[in-house]
């Protein structure tokens, strides 16, 4: 169904839905519908929308003085705005709203939600790499910001340290507590969320930027979608790779998303709220946000060809090869052979990995659900390879250091 677009929505939101790999058949069996009006409506608003909290106080920290201010901001994230002597005005309210989480926040829920990834291990990792985060260079209205950032231009600088930036945040969130105020994975949402309005300011000001097509950098409907794709779509994935899930788990990977969501400044009404809710908000977004173009090949090849440089102790080209092969394949299970020819990317890989895992996973997290305290012994050994796994990305030397790709804007980072 094609609809007309307000004049007040951006024109990278197109006229009718497009078809959605993976998630589509989902949807389809969920007997979910693809957007109405209001909803695709609210969808290409959202564009327009940034994160008005996070922009006023960055705007008021240049007319105060970065050099001033900074340390400040820097000193509250740390170690909480208490611990900042007479904090001005706009930095102690911005702090004691995000530091005092909303009502509906469970933190029995958010813990769980926290070893479940954890017990994922590194087929979680590699999921969410070769799928989401892959698979989403066809929505090319992001794309156009990662290229105005110079990020994901090579595997070298761009999508193989883009994506060990984005693991580092995630293995924060997930950490044990890692959510609670003060935690590791708090802090480093908010040191994202900052990095992103930088972004937001200095791509907005730039010549090729066109506001009437593109909206706002890094807005509402971006960053929504990229939360989910970043925590919830791995999960959904992995069922399909032979992850087994009960519902109480599945609501707790969902409510840890909507947790992380809001301290990222991501407004409520943009947050799901369940499981169905979860999976409905993705598929909508991406119907809507789906238009591979130029930029999905100039961001995918050198993701793709990212495992050949990557680190190991020995075997260094064989390994490296079958590690290409091996994401690959399951880069093509999930997106398939159409979705791969947009992307730039062999289509000829047969799913053998997943294939192959699929009943390795079945019984190990089945015995993960019926074995009393397994999760746990998981959820341990899990984030040991899922932290190993960053030094083969980007080598023992590099500390993956979040933002450090955009570092240049704003001495962002």
């Amino acid at each position: 169904m094609t609809r007309t677009r307000p004049s007040t929505i951006p024109t990278r939101h197109p006229d009718a839905p497009a078809e959605v790999p993976v998630l589509g058949p989902i949807a389809r069996v969920m007997r979910m519908k693809p957007p109405d009006d209001a909803e695709w409506a609210a969808i290409g608003e959202a564009l327009t929308i940034g994160d008005r909290p996070m922009d006023e106080l960055v705007e008021w920290m240049y007319a105060a003085g970065m050099g001033k201010v900074r340390p400040l901001f820097d000193q509250a994230l740390e170690h909480g705005i208490d611990s900042v002597p007479d904090a001005p005005e706009p930095l102690r309210a911005f702090f004691t709203q995000v530091e005092n989480p909303p009502a509906w926040v469970d933190w029995k829920r958010i813990e769980l939600g926290e070893r479940i990834f954890q017990a994922a291990g590194i087929d979680g990792i590699y999921v969410a790499r070769d799928v989401p985060f892959l698979g989403g260079f066809v929505a090319s209205g992001i794309n156009r910001t990662l290229l105005l950032t110079n990020t994901g231009k090579s595997g070298a600088t761009g999508g193989g340290r883009r994506f060990a930036e984005t693991m580092k945040w995630a293995l924060d969130v997930i950490s044990d507590g890692g959510m609670r105020p003060g935690g590791k994975g708090f802090r480093s949402t908010l040191h994202v969320r900052l990095i992103h309005t930088f972004v937001r300011r200095h791509v907005a000001n730039l010549p090729e930027w066109s506001a009437e097509d593109w909206g706002v950098p890094v807005n509402q409907t971006d960053m929504a979608v990229t939360m989910l794709g970043a925590l919830y779509a791995p999960a959904l994935t992995g069922m399909m790779m032979g992850n087994v899930f009960t519902p109480r788990e599945l609501d707790a990977i969902v409510h840890l998303t909507r947790y992380v969501g809001w301290v990222m400044g991501i407004e409520e009404r943009y947050l799901p709220t369940g499981f169905v809710d979860a999976t409905k908000q993705l598929f909508h977004y991406l119907t809507v946000l789906t238009a591979p173009d130029e930029t999905s090949m100039q961001l995918a090849r050198p993701m793709a060809e990212d495992p050949l440089t990557w680190y190991y102790s020995n075997l260094t080209s064989l390994r490296r090869r079958i590690a290409w092969a091996q994401h690959l394949s399951i880069s093509t299970a999930f997106l398939g052979r159409g979705r791969m020819r947009q992307l730039g990317l062999p289509s000829y890989m047969p799913p053998w990995y997943p294939v192959a895992k699929f009943p390795v996973n079945v019984v190990r997290s089945g015995v993960g659900i019926l074995v009393p305290g397994w999760r746990n012994r998981q959820a341990r050994a899990g984030l040991r390879a899922q932290h190993a796994f960053i030094a083969t990305l980007i080598g023992p030397e590099d500390d993956g250091a979040i933002g450090g790709s955009v570092n240049y804007i704003g001495h962002a980072a």
